[in-house]
């Protein structure tokens, strides 16, 4: 899927197949990996039916990993009556997660999604959620949450009055607990007239100040994947209406082989950010699903790349950290290259845990250059890393359950 303002105004046509942005919006042979890629071929040169083309790539896709980091099995929250709350997650203390039913869809698709799952007509597969009142309801019975994020999909696909609607609610509900919406699009970077010609895109705004008005703090997380989507009169404008509602926008992106592996790339990405008014915020390792095997980086070039950006920026663009890798256990932050008792390792730390106290503990990984993601790694120094056991305990204490049928 892809749109009008993403053809005309971000792809260069004239570096095809190299261009940036066409990469990221249009998919690639190599993101299927070849025996995959044979298996689909082959069926469609044997004039194969809709409906095994269809079981065939239902295959396929249940060999990706549709759910990494445990998101279905560990991060699916109940209310005290037992509830499931297939619309919502609930992984670290302070925040959750919320997946409107209406925001199901994007602009454009980007070709890396890790939540790919939500689009490809999989629903037992998929978040949703439709009840605002059972969002409250949860909030009500966690004091310890402060923020909701609103996800998908892209909860800026939704009309201003299907969203004022779950707005509303959280307001009304005056909730004691809660200090921070945070809105998670890219919306920005693929449709900036939402914020600008859209029929509601006026009603929008004046629902990001209504929020702002309230006493919630607005934390639009805008997610830009390269320099060229910030080059557009267009985008410049959104981002000043935006701000000018009282929303902080911070900003975050995986770094992507084929898209923006590009020290110097980043560098100019977050300075020009911080010159339009926005806050680098995250720099994340590609997840452990779908086409990882096309988009990720060894752990070791990530960090030599965000090594060579963060020194090449000033101070008020190293709000950013990273490489950051969402993992089953957290958030891990890859801190750097290090020599212990006469070993290469990799210095490690959660910047997030399903425990908090594994938060700014320090760990070590036996230095592998082709390591991609968390699961690679083998601990240093050690038999297991030091969260390794309660881990396990985790995942024995939730173990999966059946989705409910749609």
């Amino acid at each position: 899927k892809v749109n009008n303002y993403v053809i005309e105004e971000l792809i260069n046509w004239d570096d095809i197949p190299n261009d940036p942005i066409f990469i990221l919006t249009f998919p690639q042979k190599g993101m299927l990996k070849p025996k995959h890629y044979e298996q689909m071929s082959t069926a469609l040169k044997n004039n194969a039916d809709k409906k095994e083309i269809a079981t065939i790539a239902n295959e396929i896709r249940l060999q990706l990993n549709p759910h990494p980091a445990g998101q279905m099995e560990l991060n699916v929250p109940k209310l005290k009556d037992g509830t499931k709350l297939y619309g919502m997650q609930h992984k670290y203390k302070e925040t959750c997660l919320f997946f409107p039913s209406q925001s199901q869809t994007c602009h454009a698709y980007c070709s890396f999604c890790f939540r790919w799952p939500q689009f490809v007509g999989m629903d037992e597969m998929k978040f949703a959620m439709q009840e605002g009142e059972q969002l409250v309801q949860y909030l009500r019975e966690h004091p310890e949450i402060t923020d909701v994020l609103f996800t998908g999909g892209d909860p800026m696909i939704m009309k201003a009055k299907i969203f004022s609607k779950y707005v509303n609610t959280l307001i009304d509900a005056n909730l004691p607990n809660l200090k921070t919406i945070r809105i998670g699009t890219k919306a920005l970077a693929y449709w900036p007239y939402k914020f600008l010609t859209d029929s509601d895109s006026q009603e929008m705004l004046e629902i990001f100040k209504k929020i702002t008005s309230s006493g919630l703090h607005l934390a639009f997380m805008a997610h830009f994947n390269h320099l060229n989507e910030l080059s557009t009169d267009a985008v410049k404008d959104a981002i000043k209406e935006v701000r000018n509602t009282g929303a902080e926008i911070r900003t975050q992106s995986p770094l992507l082989t084929h898209i923006n592996d590009d020290a110097e790339m980043w560098a100019k990405m977050w300075t020009k950010q911080v010159q339009l008014g926005c806050i680098p915020y995250y720099m994340f390792v590609v997840r452990d699903t779908g086409a990882q095997h096309y988009f990720g980086i060894s752990l070791v070039k990530a960090y030599d790349i965000f090594k060579k950006a963060y020194s090449s920026v000033s101070g008020l663009a190293r709000t950013v950290r990273g490489p950051s890798m969402s993992a089953t256990p957290g958030k891990v932050h890859v801190l750097g290259i290090a020599n212990l008792k006469d070993e290469k390792v990799i210095v490690l730390r959660f910047l997030q845990g399903r425990n908090p106290d594994w938060v700014q503990i320090p760990f070590f990984a036996k230095y592998d250059e082709n390591a991609i993601w968390l699961d690679d790694l083998k601990p240093a120094l050690t038999d297991k890393f030091f969260f390794q056991d309660e881990m396990d305990d985790i995942k024995q204490i939730n173990p999966i359950e059946d989705y409910p049928e749609s």
